[in-house]
């Protein structure tokens, strides 16, 4: 989720530059960095930390010219430093590019370029897209870029200079936003729309495999093989701030639909493409490290606490290894059992929540080997644990979390595959069906997010009552117990989720006539039995809305409303039941006119105890 911007026209380049990834701020960056060319040479400024200092930077130095494009990272490969900061060169200076997304080959490819004698300044994988130019490029700028596309794999916004062509410059996509701004004898270049939109709203929506060529006067759009597109002009009506939002009215909504993309992106280059495996590059873990795990503890808070419920049941079934979980805040106090045969996996989307920060060191002292699974590379708990996994969940700028807890989900998934695999729990045959459903996963959330207004009408139904109760069993009630911790945080009604076996031992005392009950059956192995839950709080006249698999026909006969999701491996079922959960809870807050980004007394990130 970071930044692009572009300019070519007859203004200075870099004041444009630098005002436009201000209004790119919001989407969250560890670094910044513009590339101007000034009639003779390209010149390239960047800086790790806020915009401000390479703003400082460029008021000391100006970068003069007319034609340029910047940067707002978010860092993925690489920590956040000046070296990493885009925009990226190659060897000669002569071709720049910037890029949003994941390149999944780009270490095969730097291998080759080294091999030619290429040599490489940063960390990232971006840079093999710029020594790919230089590598290729023979006087053709349009043919060596689409020679480029040809080699590279992966989910990409690319924006290109080429020293030699300075009378444009060339962008493409491919599963990551791109718009183009259409000026006056000027056009402009994006990732989202506000940072073009104080100077136009006439733009062109870039769709995957769509390559430009952006001059001052005009621009062609074409598919990869260079046969050209006929694009709509899209007309923005939005004001500034909901340009923000994508013309969402929320961020949490924005981010909700933003499920699909972050989760296909956590899973690039991870999932093997013939699905025989899950490879975690950033582990390089063989047999033994896993046959040595002797036990295994979970640790997080609020919604990381829920995912790591959903990882116990999934590394216990399909890894066979004891499986603790605690709050974090809880973990110190308690005098764990933790020692050197122990992998403590502290989860935290910020990498810098207090009580698990402060789990994770205790777990070191006492000898356990720590992997942090977080979306924030070179974060406080990236730093200390010895190794770690990272959500390619972009920045989450909602307080209640959407996008970062079904990447975590996501990541505990393809965990425990991995170790199920290289334990030999897992036959080749489970582990590439298993596999298979994890590629699906981004359309099935597609295929959610499609027809809403069930949910919404639900929502204005019920989202006056005080009461909500949720109930599951299995890891229906590991997904049950985020959607109340999901509804509490934005609507402020009173939720709680139950275990469904526990109803009978004191909670079926708090079910009235009229108390909406959510009601999870995804799981076959108890699907009998939450069945019998069901009729119970029907009993006692609940109102309940079900979540079922489509193809489900029985459940519709013991609720009210129900609410189907796409079928899928039982173990994956918790990623897409969790979603209708979060739109039941956004549309609730909505009803009530609650603050649904910035709910009353919580913060995004916890960093005091």
């Amino acid at each position: 989720m970071c930044g692009i911007v572009g300019y070519i026209g007859p203004d200075q380049a870099a004041p444009f530059l630098l005002e436009g990834m201000s209004k790119l701020e919001y989407r969250g960056y560890d670094s910044a960095g513009i590339a101007v060319f000034d009639g003779s040479k390209i010149n390239v400024d960047k800086s790790v930390g806020r915009l401000n200092v390479l703003a400082k930077k460029v008021e000391m130095k100006p970068l003069t010219g007319n034609l340029g494009i910047g940067h707002t990272r978010w860092a993925t490969h690489g920590r956040p430093s000046d070296a990493n900061s885009h925009p990226h060169t190659d060897c000669t200076g002569k071709f720049v590019v910037v890029h949003n997304g994941i390149i999944e080959n780009y270490m095969h490819i730097k291998e080759k370029l080294i091999a030619k004698g290429h040599k490489f300044t940063s960390e990232t994988d971006t840079e093999v897209v710029a020594h790919l130019v230089e590598e290729y490029y023979e006087g053709d700028f349009e043919a060596t870029v689409k020679k480029v596309l040809e080699t590279i794999e992966g989910s990409y916004a690319l924006v290109f200079m080429c020293q030699d062509e300075p009378d444009k410059l060339i962008c493409t996509k491919q599963d990551n936003p791109l718009v183009i701004g259409l000026g006056e004898g000027e056009n402009f270049i994006a990732s989202d729309i506000p940072a073009i939109i104080s100077r136009t709203r006439r733009t062109y929506i870039l769709s995957d495999g769509e390559m430009a060529i952006v001059t001052k006067e005009s621009v062609w759009v074409m598919n990869r093989q260079g046969v050209p597109v006929t694009k709509k002009v899209f007309e923005v009506n939005w004001d500034a701030e909901a340009a923000e939002k994508g013309g969402y009215e929320h961020f949490m909504i924005k981010e909700i639909y933003e499920q699909p993309k972050a989760v296909r992106e956590t899973m690039t280059g991870r999932v093997e493409k013939d699905n025989s495996g899950v490879e975690f590059e950033e582990l390089k873990w063989i047999k033994e490290d896993v046959t040595a795990i002797k036990k295994i503890a979970i640790v997080a808070c609020g919604t990381a606490y829920h995912a790591g419920i959903v990882g116990k049941y999934l590394i216990e079934n399909l890894a066979r290894i004891p499986v603790e979980v605690d709050v974090a805040s809880e973990f110190r106090y308690r005098s764990p059992l933790i020692d050197d045969q122990t992998l403590t996996i502290v989860i935290s989307q910020s990498g810098e929540t207090l009580d698990t920060l402060a789990a994770l060191k205790e777990a070191k002292k006492l000898g356990s080997r720590v992997l942090a699974v977080t979306n924030v590379v070179g974060s406080s708990i990236a730093r200390e644990a010895d190794q770690v996994i990272y959500t390619w969940a972009g920045p989450e700028i909602a307080v209640a979390s959407t996008k970062a807890y079904t990447t975590q989900l996501i990541i505990m998934a393809m965990l425990a595959i991995y170790m199920g695999s290289l334990k030999g729990k897992l036959p080749p045959a489970r582990v590439r069906e298993l596999c298979q459903e994890l590629r699906e996963l981004p359309n099935h959330i597609y295929e959610l997010l499609e027809d809403v207004e069930p949910i919404k009408t639900f929502a204005q139904q019920y989202g006056f009552n005080e009461d909500v109760f949720f109930l599951g069993r299995s890891l229906d009630y590991a997904v049950a117990l985020e959607g109340a911790l999901k509804l509490k945080e934005i609507s402020y009604i009173h939720a709680e989720a139950y275990a469904a076996g526990e109803l009978k031992h004191g909670t079926l005392a708090l079910i009235i006539e009229g108390v909406p009950v959510i009601a999870l059956a995804t799981q076959k192995d108890v699907y009998e039995k939450m069945l019998s839950n069901i009729k119970e709080v029907k009993a006692r006249d609940a109102v309940v809305i079900g979540i079922g698999l489509k193809g489900d026909n029985q459940i519709e006969k013991y609720v009210d409303h129900t609410i189907y999701i796409p079928a899928t491996d039982k173990f994956l079922t918790p990623i897409l039941s969790v979603i209708p959960l979060q739109l039941l809870a956004y549309y609730a807050a909505v009803t009530r006119g609650c603050d649904v980004d910035k709910p009353r007394n919580l913060a995004k990130s916890v960093t005091v105890e």
